[in-house]
């Protein structure tokens, strides 16, 4: 969730001569070596510093799961196709799909102010809520400041993770941190990422429903689908099971930086912008039903899947309502989003109409070519070095 947090460290990890394996239940699978390419990628990816990668893809020729590297550095583990995850700012569509289910009812509408719903929340420093739309919180065109970006913040979740790991914030105090900046732009009037934007999201949810956003979120959509791996954890620090370990630098970019086992923490400080701990086949589960029109009346759907430019390339060519899109080498167009917290970095996607989904994992947070994955996969092919249209995706970042 911290935005450009890890990408330039390409650290290697040391591991065993076992470490560096990978398996697929091919059986499910009725293209042979489609996915080599895929396979090729995640192998690389593990031997550039990556200690472990999941991932599953789901189309109308079947599931495939795949793993390399290790889930657990101690063990050796292997990781497995039920391993939960946290997700980070995977955790925004479903947050997004909420609030457009509850316009879809008449509850909200998409041009109502932040002020009309939270007044006094969003003020000062040049910030001002009866200016800024539900719609530009969605899509990050508020111009409200990031409060990861904050660097007392940033501290907390790098330097001071072990001091604050366990540590509760309220939506309320994520908020007054970015009250402390000016805006990045006058609302509108440019594209930011920011995960305030969705702190407040959650916040609108549970003063239009009555509820909170998780409850809202496991009854509407988790429920509704049958995710069964998937929860909102809210303060609690432990990981269900089954799980492997997350491992990160904290924020650190040398070579040698020392690795942290970052499983447990408390996950309060991305509330409603990226605290969902998820498994791939319910990512899969959920974007298949998400791009499939199952969720939303087509009117949302529309509006889901209305983008604005990204402008800074930061992710993708553009983003709707807390998904982006990218038109890749081959010319396919795949709908995604990046995650990442201390120690797990997400990838989720799919085709338009939901037809091929994919879905990974790594559990680490400094290194990371997610472009490659999907060009893999979508493409089949292994990109040597970014392509013009992989470019726009060069920053997915891990702790945004």
């Amino acid at each position: 969730m911290v935005r450009r947090a890890l990408t330039a460290a390409l650290a290697t990890v040391t591991l065993t001569a076992t470490a560096l394996t990978a398996t697929a239940s091919a059986g499910t699978d009725r293209r042979g070596g489609r996915h080599d390419a895929t396979r090729a990628v995640m192998e690389a990816e593990v031997k550039a510093g990556t200690p472990g990668i999941l991932g599953q893809v789901q189309d109308t020729y079947g599931t495939w799961n795949a793993s390399a590297g290790v889930a657990d550095l101690a063990t050796h583990r292997q990781r497995l196709p039920h391993d939960r995850f946290r997700i980070g700012s995977v955790t925004k569509v479903f947050v997004s799909t909420v609030l457009l289910q509850l316009e879809a009812e008449g509850r909200i509408r998409l041009d109502d102010t932040v002020e009309r719903w939270l007044p006094g929340l969003v003020h000062g420093n040049g910030h001002d809520g009866s200016r800024i739309t539900v719609r530009q919180l969605l899509n990050h065109t508020s111009g409200i400041s990031n409060y990861t970006e904050d660097p007392a913040f940033r501290k907390i979740l790098s330097t001071g993770f072990s001091e604050h790991r366990y540590d509760t914030y309220t939506p309320d105090e994520l908020v007054a941190v970015a009250m402390t900046h000016r805006p990045d732009f006058e609302p509108g009037k440019g594209w930011h990422y920011s995960n305030t934007n969705y702190i407040v999201a959650g916040m609108i949810v549970e003063k239009a429903s009555g509820r909170d956003y998780a409850t809202e979120i496991r009854e509407r959509v988790i429920d509704r689908l049958g995710l069964r791996s998937t929860t909102l954890p809210g303060t609690s620090p432990r990981m269900p099971s089954p799980h492997g370990r997350a491992y990160s630098k904290l924020l650190a970019t040398a070579p040698d930086a020392e690795i942290h086992d970052t499983t447990e923490l408390n996950a309060s400080w991305g509330g409603a912008a990226g605290e969902i701990i998820s498994t791939t086949g319910d990512l899969n589960r959920f974007y298949r039903a998400l791009l499939g029109g199952e969720l939303l009346p087509e009117r949302q759907q529309r509006e889901l899947q209305t983008t604005v430019p990204t402008g800074d390339g930061t992710i993708g060519d553009g983003y709707g309502l807390g998904i982006a899109w990218s038109t890749l080498s081959c010319g396919r167009t795949v709908w995604f989003h990046s995650g990442g917290i201390h120690g797990s970095t997400s990838l989720a996607s799919a085709t338009p109409g939901g037809g091929h989904t994919a879905a990974f994992n790594l559990n680490s947070d400094w290194r990371g070519d997610l472009p490659a994955l999907l060009e893999a996969e979508y493409c089949g092919s292994v990109p040597a070095a970014a392509t013009e249209s992989t470019k726009s995706l060069a920053r997915l970042t891990a702790l945004r």
